[in-house]
């Protein structure tokens, strides 16, 4: 078997205990960004198993856009991309209560 050498873990241990591995990231050719995929991005990021920087020329993402993602995240949790969630988290806060 043979395996490529890269730059940083294979594979790390979320809080959670779950394993994240290199395999889990998206493959490099996305284009259809859904809520998942944003956030095994964003994990791997945060956890160090791809640089910021790899991550966004490995997927062409700017840093406002990166950006955004971690702030939803932290916001409003792993919920946070899913479009229901989107409607509720983007009305001025007096309309939810």
């Amino acid at each position: 078997m043979f395996l490529h050498k890269v730059e940083g873990p294979r594979s790390v241990t979320l809080p959670d205990g779950t394993v994240l591995s290199r395999a889990d990231l998206p493959p490099a050719e996305t284009t259809r960004w859904v809520a998942s995929r944003k956030i095994i991005v964003v994990r791997g990021v945060l956890y160090g198993l791809i640089s910021l920087s790899d991550a966004k020329k490995r997927y062409g993402l700017s840093d406002e856009e990166f950006n955004s993602w971690v702030s939803a995240v932290a916001d409003h949790g792993t919920d946070a991309f899913k479009v229901t969630a989107l409607r509720k988290h983007r009305q001025p806060k007096d309309e939810r209560e």
